[in-house]
């Protein structure tokens, strides 16, 4: 973009539009864009320890180094000219047979007629053959149509507005008319780039995505055009839906291409070092609250169980750095009847060593601290092993102790029916039953990403992380390094999973807290009712953050939401 000229010119032109990812030594590239938002190279030495169901089960935290340079950062701010009648009147060029404008007495009083008549036109509404109002969200694919000579959205590429013409000789008209309907014409065109540029993206954009996935779905072969148009409005520092939208279409891309499962696996293989990845995991704490409102619900549950108990044994499904659990250790300690002894058995998989900052005997070296700190006897037991592999006989469940059972955003990631027969996910709930916990807390997204098909899947995926988008964007300026690196470092690998696998490849399945609810009760569960003590520290807990986020109570159990959209859900079962 340069001056007031409005050319996407895609570099797809000469090259296919598809992500190439080689894998044998998995050594990425994007020859449509080197610095794609997903776009980084890995070496085959740090991916050669990966097994191929290593990627099920990691934590959350083991995501990637991605560029923050990415191609996706356009310009926000579209120069554009509205063509202006009086810029052609000194070039008007009529043919043999026609009088010159400047040989026609009644030029100027004509010309003057011809500009009302088109300054009307052009304030007025747009007609229905064109299918773009000043507030009118177009679908794209749809009935109305920005183009009645074509059922397919043009490319900007293929539909120049008038600028294009600043570089080249102006057209000729043999009419007033002609030129009425010229100028008429080039301004709808400019209207139409308007309400599909960044500054109206909330609704064209979201529209364009799902019509790209549409198309996908289908295979129709309109597939190309729609990315291409979609990659010329999206930014990793733009508007929450231009900076989800970047990573979408790499994950729709990468779909077609069937390189989803690489690109996975390869983003679970390269981390940042330990330093920089808790300090993007860091930055996303505090800036939501979806991670303290899961800590604190679980914390809540587990001190109202274990508030009369002398022996007491927390089984954590994904230990991250142990750190959730000092405000607990710290309520345990402070009891009137004098604190419990504490067991804490921790369990995390051996490639998430980079989200607790060491490996697991880091951990236990943390909780140590906590029980010099607050007087409390605290036995740390470690079970370097993923969820799926877990046996009773691993967690050392010792008779006369309270047990609790926690899973914070980790039993998603575990098969249930659809993928394999033994229905290990249900599996797991009924051998956690069996050793008889006093509370099992869930924290889980609330998202139906699991058993729905692909495009359903994908609506669902755009809705959820919008709001999560939305959200951080209130707390962290736009142009942020910071926002990018914990956009990228913690959320693009879930969503290239949920848009781009398949099958066994596909971990990133979430429920609803309804389907979580009939699986705990097939378990042999029963509710466990949060608190109103809990609750109105939770309330607390959101007024410092903004009046858009929400908290429902819904049969005993809390959803955090942004806006109308719930994100997370607590639980407790016993």
């Amino acid at each position: 973009m340069t001056g007031a000229n409005i050319a996407y010119e895609s570099s797809l032109s000469t090259a296919p539009l598809m992500t190439e990812w080689m894998a044998g030594p998995i050594k990425f590239e994007l020859r449509n864009s080197l610095n794609s938002p997903l776009s980084t190279q890995f070496d085959s030495e740090t991916c050669s320890s990966l097994n191929s169901n290593q990627e099920q089960y990691s934590s959350p935290g083991n995501l990637s180094e991605f560029s923050t340079n990415s191609s996706l950062e356009y310009n926000n701010s579209f120069h554009q000219v509205s063509p202006s009648p009086t810029n052609f009147s000194d070039t008007l060029q009529f043919s043999s047979g026609e009088s010159s404008g400047s040989q026609d007495p009644n030029y100027h009083q004509s010309m003057k007629y011809v500009l009302h008549e088109i300054e009307t036109a052009l304030m007025g509404p747009d007609g229905d053959d064109e299918g773009v109002g000043n507030n009118d969200c177009t679908t794209f694919g749809g009935n109305k149509q920005p183009d009645t000579s074509t059922q397919q959205p043009r490319s900007f590429s293929e539909e120049p507005g008038p600028e294009s013409y600043n570089d080249q000789a102006p057209p000729s008209f043999t009419s007033r008319d002609q030129y009425y309907s010229y100028v008429v014409q080039a301004e709808k065109r400019h209207r139409m780039m308007q309400a599909s540029s960044p500054e109206n993206p909330q609704c064209n954009l979201k529209r364009l995505l799902i019509e790209c996935a549409k198309s996908l779905s289908e295979e129709r072969n309109d597939f190309n055009k729609l990315i291409e148009d979609a990659r010329s409005v999206v930014s990793i520092s733009g508007e929450p839906i231009q900076r989800l939208g970047a990573y979408f279409v790499e994950g729709l891309v990468a779909r077609k291409e069937k390189s989803g499962t690489n690109i996975y696996r390869a983003l679970n293989c390269r981390q940042p070092e330990s330093k920089e990845l808790l300090s993007y995991m860091g930055i996303l704490y505090e800036i939501c609250p979806y991670l303290k409102f899961g800590y604190m619900a679980a914390n809540g549950a587990i001190a109202e169980a274990f508030k009369n108990e002398d022996h007491v044994h927390i089984v954590d499904f994904q230990i991250g750095q142990g750190t959730q659990w000092t405000t607990l250790i710290e309520a345990l300690a402070a009891r009137t009847s004098g604190p419990p002894y504490m067991r804490v058995t921790g369990i995390d998989d051996p490639v998430s060593k980079y989200a607790r900052g060491g490996s697991l005997q880091a951990v236990g070296e943390r909780l140590a601290a906590m029980s010099k700190k607050f007087n409390i006897p605290i036995e740390f037991h470690a079970v370097p092993a993923f969820a799926l592999d877990v046996t009773c006989e691993m967690l050392d469940v010792r008779p006369g102790e309270a047990l609790a059972v926690n899973f914070p955003l980790q039993l998603h990631h575990t098969p249930d029916e659809s993928i394999d027969v033994n229905n290990p996910r249900d599996g797991m709930l009924r051998m956690v039953r069996s050793l008889s916990p006093k509370v099992v807390t869930l924290i889980e997204q609330e998202s139906n990403t699991n058993t729905t098909p692909f495009l359903t899947r994908f609506v669902e995926a755009l809705d959820f992380y919008s709001a999560m988008f939305e959200s951080i964007d209130v707390t962290m300026p736009r142009d942020s390094k910071d926002r990018i690196s914990v956009e990228q470092q913690c959320l693009a690998r879930d969503m290239v999973n949920v848009i781009a696998c398949e099958g066994k490849e596909r971990v990133e399945r979430h429920e609803l807290l309804g389907k979580w609810k009939s699986r705990f009760t097939m378990a042999g569960f029963q509710p466990f009712p949060l608190s109103s003590h809990v609750n109105h520290v939770i309330r607390g807990l959101l007024r410092g953050y903004s009046e858009h986020y929400t908290l429902v109570e819904k049969d005993g159990a809390m959803l955090l939401g942004w806006k109308d959209r719930n994100l997370v859900s607590a639980s407790a079962w016993h």
